[in-house]
């Protein structure tokens, strides 16, 4: 694919060694099913990197974000656990309190779709690309990451001339954000100006309260942290457009909107049900982008329930898969292999494709078991930003997946990783050591510098 000025960058989060299904998401239902299992760190942060490889052999630029540190015994010692090393504080939650050993423990960092909110600087009054920090306080295990998303962010985009850092929204549930995942950005192409489609669960306006929420599972996005970040942003009112979910589809399992639809420049695949009243909304979006770009059409596309259901639909992934433009008019929907697996998923697709009525050409399906089985497909491994070529030139050079990257990475994996993970590990004292040599190892791969606070703790003694 020929290079543009502006280019949307892939950020993919690297799984981290502590990879481990310990079923910390109510809601979220292939969570809920794998609690216990034992999982295989090394399996699935190879397979992430099988995924950033693939695209960018598409010609995309991709880049690389580093796992959070874990287990994260800061969070053990504010939750009152104390000893005198790390090792029995480790060995005391495990004693007293395994499930938060486990939430500590959590490599959800790796759903980087979670980490923020992102602003291109086209689309910014001050001509800078603006990224929120997700709060993420719906689920405890999430939203002790914010810290370290911001200490991440503050290090690789750290030239303010480009880049504007701002810190999370106030960590409360009426300002419950969980970033990029419940917003999606619509333009003709990426350089141009964004149409910014916000997705919320719960509200505390008065107004909106008598239409009910889901009963089964909580939402976890409120319309006020979207309008909070949309006036943090400087968003012009015409490129914004709100939406709620259909609490039907969360308690489907769909607990963000990327489970539900999928949007990359003018196209949009939505399920018939992701949204309180669909029909509506759909309009809401085809006319602001319209009015943006001189009658311009939005390629929307409904996939039917008749086709494809709600449970189809969060069994599959599929709107959880990346769409991708490879050459002008020309995309292509990087899918999990469960795609292939429900017939009525790959049947839908198979259409879709064969109509050529959409900017669909071609499903690629790619393995990523370990980290589906979290709940966590193709879409959500990558926080989206769109960058001019100045804005990338700011970046750490190595965060960009070469091949040469890739094979530092995949070395990087096999020296450092563990095979398999059970539960009972996480209080393992040599598998924080193990983390620990790891991430510094990695931040010097990445030319990243010193990110963590075990890397700093002896200096800041």
């Amino acid at each position: 694919m020929k290079a543009s000025p502006t280019q949307e960058v892939n950020f993919d989060g690297l799984v981290g060694p502590t990879h481990n299904y310990a079923g910390l998401s109510h809601g979220n239902v292939a969570s809920a099913s794998h609690r216990g299992a034992r999982s295989h760190p090394r399996a699935a942060a190879l397979q992430g990197l099988e995924k950033m490889r693939m695209l960018a052999a598409l010609g995309l630029p991709q880049a690389v974000l580093p796992p959070h540190e874990r287990p994260n015994v800061a969070a053990l010692r504010a939750l009152g656990f104390t000893g005198r090393d790390d090792a029995a504080i480790l060995r005391s939650a495990q004693r007293t309190a395994p499930e938060l050993l486990a939430a500590c423990s959590s490599a959800s960092a790796m759903w980087v779709a979670n980490a923020a909110t992102v602003t291109p600087s086209r689309d910014a009054p001050d001509g800078r690309v603006h990224l929120t920090p997700a709060n993420l306080v719906a689920k405890f295990h999430r939203s002790v990451e914010p810290p370290q998303t911001t200490r991440t962010f503050r290090a690789l985009f750290r030239d303010d001339r480009h880049f504007a850092i701002h810190a999370p929204l106030p960590a409360c549930p009426a300002l419950g954000d969980e970033g990029a995942a419940n917003h999606t950005r619509l333009a003709p192409a990426h350089g141009r100006r964004g149409l910014h489609f916000f997705v919320y669960g719960h509200t505390s306006l008065p107004s909106r309260l008598a239409l009910g929420g889901p009963r089964r599972y909580p939402s976890r996005q409120s319309l006020e942290a979207s309008q909070a970040i949309c006036r943090r942003h400087r968003l012009a009112g015409n490129a914004v457009v709100f939406a709620r979910q259909n609490p039907a589809a969360i308690d489907a399992g769909v607990f963000h909107n990327d489970v539900i639809a999928v949007g990359n420049e003018n196209f949009f695949l939505y399920h018939e049900d992701a949204f309180v009243d669909t029909p509506r909304v759909i309009r809401e979006l085809r006319r602001r982008y319209a009015s943006l770009h001189r009658g311009a059409e939005l390629s929307a596309c409904c996939v039917p329930r008749a086709r494809v259901s709600l449970k189809d639909a969060v069994q599959s992934y599929l709107f959880n898969a990346q769409v991708v433009t490879v050459s002008p008019g020309r995309m292509v929907l990087i899918a999990p292999t469960a795609c292939e697996e429900n017939v009525r998923v790959k049947a839908w697709l198979d259409d879709a494709i064969a109509r050529g009525k959409t900017p669909l050409r071609e499903v690629r399906t790619l393995d990523l078991r370990q980290s589906m089985g979290n709940g966590g497909g193709p879409a959500c491994l990558r926080l989206r930003v769109v960058l001019t070529a100045a804005e990338r030139s700011a970046l750490p050079p190595r965060i960009f997946l070469t091949d040469t990257v890739h094979t530092g990475l995949v070395a990087w994996v096999d020296r450092h990783y563990r095979e398999t993970l059970a539960a009972g590990d996480l209080a393992d004292p040599h598998l924080l050591e193990e983390s620990r040599t790891a991430l510094d190892a990695l931040t010097r791969l990445l030319g990243l510098g010193s990110i963590y606070s075990f890397q700093t703790a002896g200096a800041d003694a």
